[in-house]
């Protein structure tokens, strides 16, 4: 028998704005129904059909994390398929209901077998796809991934990893100035995998080539990269000016000032910037000492460093907090801000006419924030997850 949920007087967060006084319907898990304009009449419904006022809460379209190691405790490179439901059951509850699970640098065999763990949760559709980052990267920007286990992009390598995930690996991550970098990058292109650049040392010239073979992702822009220079622009300037780019940014106030996160909105606009958590597994843990991949992190403040070399480790966060610090630091519009949380990731995996916005067809992956943008609720294919149905 088909449930369905009226929700009335909701401040509904659109693409193009943000609507009071709106209505949402839910049936069967998909939204049967949103109001398009103030003033919309509410749908007539069934006598059985349940309804809540929200009281004027916020609603988003359930966040898409396009790069996340994990969380809870738990992380998606620990080679374990109940790690992994752990850590998206922990995004989850922050209003995260599509997450692609990130490795980090490993050898070949241990990469595999990550894979293979994860694989399953894709095809069950629990994870939206895997992303690698590492092995493929450069040295002399590789963050916190070990340098002893990096290696040049070889295609054949790549193509085993492939294999491995037998089209579950959604993205991987290349530093194009690497010996077949270019290659690489043409390789998933035609295989239909997101060649993102990152982690890399690559000049602007060669980042617009690897542009124009196909590459349509900057992994974490700014961070691991050349930095710009005003007679070598370097691979954030090619990133963000060219249209078919989207660029992630770890939006915790940290790994990237608000400032420049206001300017990467000016430049590229919110249908190309991703926010992404880039979390590691203490996220929603607290401070002290974890793995990431072969390396030990210190955790202060929430501030995720390795205890060599003082490199930023990933990050402790999660999605509804970034989408909070680009609205109150970064001054984003809300309706922006829950744009590059949802609809822009969605469009990159190639789900978002299932997923990213409040649109009649689409899943019911819901959050409800507060006035001060905190999770109320969150609703995943139409059932609340976490907390009680908002009253």
């Amino acid at each position: 028998m088909m449930s369905s949920l009226l929700l009335r007087n909701a401040s509904l967060v659109l693409p193009d704005g943000v609507l009071d006084q709106g209505w949402l319907l839910v049936e069967d898990g998909r939204i049967t129904g949103v109001a398009a304009a103030t003033g919309q009449p509410e749908p007539l419904i069934s006598p059985g059909t349940a309804q809540r006022d929200l009281g004027g809460r916020h609603v988003l379209p359930g966040f898409v994390d396009m790069h996340v190691h994990g969380g809870g405790g738990a992380a998606f490179s620990a080679g374990d398929a109940e790690q992994a439901l752990v850590a998206a059951r922990f995004h989850l509850g922050h209003g995260t209901t599509s997450i692609m699970a990130s490795t980090v640098t490993g050898s070949l065999a241990e990469l595999e077998h990550h894979i293979g763990e994860l694989s399953g949760l894709v095809q069950d559709g629990i994870l939206a796809g895997i992303h690698l980052e590492g092995p493929f990267i450069s040295k002399a920007r590789c963050g916190a991934h070990d340098p002893g286990l990096l290696r040049v992009p070889d295609p054949a390598d790549i193509s085993r990893l492939l294999r491995a995930g037998d089209g579950t690996v959604r993205m991987i991550t290349i530093a194009p100035e690497l010996e077949h970098g270019l290659d690489a990058v043409r390789l998933l292109t035609e295989s239909g995998v997101i060649a993102a650049v990152g982690h890399t040392d690559a000049t602007y010239a060669q980042t617009r080539e690897a542009i124009e073979l196909g590459a349509p992702v900057g992994t974490h822009v700014f961070n691991a990269m050349r930095p710009v220079h005003h007679r070598e622009p370097g691979p954030v300037t090619a990133l963000l000016e060219q249209e078919q780019v989207l660029c992630e940014v770890v939006n915790d106030g940290l790994h990237v000032h608000p400032s420049v996160v206001s300017l990467m909105f000016a430049a590229a606009g919110a249908h190309r910037i991703a926010l992404i958590t880039d979390a590691m597994v203490a996220a929603g843990v607290g401070d002290g000492e974890y793995r990431l991949g072969s390396l030990t992190v210190q955790v202060r403040d929430g501030e995720a460093r390795l205890t060599d070399g003082d490199s930023l480790a990933g990050s402790t966060l999660t999605m509804d907090n970034a989408l909070r610090n680009a609205v109150r630091l970064a001054g984003v519009p809300l309706a922006d801000a829950a744009v590059s949380a949802s609809l822009t990731p969605a469009r990159a995996l190639g789900i978002a006419d299932r997923v990213g916005s409040l649109e009649t067809g689409k899943r019911a992956d819901l959050v409800v924030l507060d006035e001060d943008l905190r999770v109320v609720s969150v609703m995943q294919k139409g059932d609340w997850v976490d907390t009680p149905s908002p009253e």
